[in-house]
């Protein structure tokens, strides 16, 4: 109609109606492109979506995602939109897994970079690389044993960093060190005043284990010293008999000698002012030792002559100990050694006065009852010791007990013979009582108490004799048998004839000289064995003055029967 108004010709309309048909075509072609288009970016973000889906799924180490379904129907818009939220909730799955990835990497990385001593070390997780391809929970977990076996080995390295210090710390006080210097030299990330983490790297440990053993020899060392400073001073205080005020000044010192060098723990023992101290203690007295030493032998000397004199032993020769102190007086001699020498001297004459204990007891008593019998004679001679007078009862007791005294001699002499025949037998030596042999003492005395009871057996002899030529003149004369037979005896006994007849009194007076006399002959006899029995003695005994002595106190009890014998 427009075109009827307007008048345009026929060509005109249908070149305007070809313009417009293929302007429609090219709007519809348009309209068909972009359809097409669409389709196929729906299709394209389908099967990536499906894509993206199904690689996640592979990452994860997922099969499958519970409420989605196998199979999908319907338009591409609908299959799209069916898994965008499944995709979406795997990417969220997939963000929190690399997200528990990056934190295990992440304590990984930091740990093994402590391990390896990395004194820097950027913890940013940012930094942790991830590998999103295999996400799995194995994965996971294999990451998660690693980092327990590394927070297993840190704690391990830092239980022995902690052993190390402590074991420093420990010996440090022991040897007087400052152990914060030590630790700070070895790295000054282990001095707790740092604020920082420990290095517990390998070379750490090393350094620490090296400064341990270093301070462990130094410990054994100083102990080692401290021993032999220590025996030092024990051994020049028993030299010198030092007080025990001035052993206490150093009793720490010498108490390490029963210890060993693990067992050695306190604070400052093993300090260097302490060695230093006992040096200086060693010198001094090393020193004193020289002036002291000659005053210690003597004193020793002296020990061993009292041992000796005690015991009536041997002593060593005079002439040996001036020898030994023109040594001292000259150094030429140890004296460490000399009294060690001493020492074992005195050792041995204690043990073997020890030994001879026994006997010198029996040997006292033997003497004390020699002069028991010695008195008794003595007592047996005094014609008034039955008189009434001052003190007689108490000699009249006391020559009881000598008497029991002197019965037992026999036996105590046989005793002794027995005894040092065997000391003798075991030691292989002659038991000498001052410088003279026991045996040959107790021969002698048996020999000359053997003779004494001879001649008191002479004696009685003689007396009855005596008193039958008396009772025989005596009938002779008329006097009467019964009263002369009964008083004779007595009185010529008492030597008393004072109620005699005139006549039996001179018979009696001629009778008693011839007894004198014969009595005096006996006398003669005996002092002439008794001679004898002197220089075989003097053969016997080296010491002739305590022989004749012997002899002379023994002989003493045979003489005494020479004068009158009471009842």
């Amino acid at each position: 109609m427009i075109w009827d108004e307007v008048g345009e010709d026929q060509f005109e309309r249908e070149k305007v109606l070809l313009d417009l048909e293929q302007e429609c075509l090219e709007v519809y072609r348009r309209k068909v492109d972009s359809a097409n288009i669409s389709r196929a970016r729906l299709h394209q973000e389908l099967a990536e979506s499906e894509a993206e889906f199904t690689h996640l799924l592979l990452s994860l180490g997922e099969r499958s995602l519970p409420g989605r379904p196998e199979k999908m129907s319907g338009t591409l818009k609908e299959q799209l939109d069916a898994i965008t939220p499944a995709l979406r909730e795997m990417r969220l799955r997939k963000e929190e897994r690399v997200n528990q990835f990056r934190a295990v990497q992440g304590q990984i990385q930091k740990i093994s970079a402590e391990i390896a001593g990395q004194s820097v070390y950027d913890d940013s997780i940012t930094n942790v690389t991830v590998n999103e391809n295999d996400l799995s929970l194995k994965k996971l977990e294999e990451h998660q044993v690693e980092l327990q076996r590394l927070h297993k080995e840190k704690n391990d390295r830092l239980q022995q960093v902690e052993t190390y210090i402590d074991t420093i710390h420990r010996l440090s006080a022991t040897l007087g060190m400052e152990s914060s210097m030590i630790i700070t030299k070895v790295h000054p990330t282990l001095n707790e005043l740092c604020g920082i983490s420990k290095n517990i790297s390998d070379s750490i440990l090393a350094k620490l284990n090296s400064t341990v053993e270093s301070l462990k020899e130094e410990k054994q060392k100083r102990h080692e010293k401290l021993h032999y400073l220590g025996k030092a001073l024990t051994n020049l205080w028993n030299l010198m008999d030092a007080p025990y005020a001035d052993r206490r000044l150093f009793s720490h010192v010498t108490r390490l000698l029963s210890v060993s060098s693990a067992e050695v723990s306190d604070a400052a023992s093993l300090t260097l002012i302490i060695i230093q101290q006992a040096e200086s203690e060693v010198k001094r007295l090393d020193q004193l030792k020289a002036s002291k030493m000659k005053e210690l032998f003597f004193k020793k000397q002296n020990e061993l002559e009292d041992i000796c004199n005690k015991s009536h032993m041997d002593i060593p020769s005079r002439s040996e100990m001036d020898n030994i102190v023109k040594l001292i007086n000259s150094g030429e001699i140890d004296h460490a050694d000399l009294l060690m020498s001493l020492d074992e001297q005195i050792s041995k004459v204690t043990e073997e006065a020890n030994s001879r204990k026994e006997i010198m007891e029996k040997v006292e008593k033997w003497m004390l009852a020699r002069n028991e019998e010695r008195w008794l004679e003595e007592y047996s001679m005094d014609e008034n010791r039955y008189s009434v007078s001052r003190g007689a009862h108490r000699n009249l007791r006391r020559a009881e007990r000598a008497r029991v005294i002197v019965n037992k001699i026999p036996v105590l002499v046989a005793s002794l013979i027995a005894k040092t025949k065997n000391w003798e037998d075991e030691r292989k030596k002659v038991f000498l009582f001052d410088d003279v042999p026991l045996l040959a003492m107790l021969e002698e005395y048996n020999m000359l108490r053997q003779e004494k009871e001879e001649e008191k057996q002479r004696q009685r002899e003689k007396k009855k004799v005596q008193s039958q030529v008396v009772v025989e003149q005596d009938n002779a004369f008329g006097s009467r048998p019964s009263t002369s037979s009964r008083r004779l005896p007595n009185r010529s006994l008492n030597g008393g004839f004072n109620n005699a007849t005139p006549l039996n009194r001179r018979l009696s007076l001629s009778i008693q000289q011839l007894g004198n006399n014969s009595i005096n002959s006996a006398t003669q006899g005996i002092s002439f064995l008794k001679e004898g029995r002197k220089l075989q003695a003097q053969k016997m005994f080296p010491r002739p003055g305590l022989a004749s002595h012997l002899l002379d106190e023994t002989a003493s009890v045979v003489s005494t029967f020479s004068g009158p014998v009471s009842p």
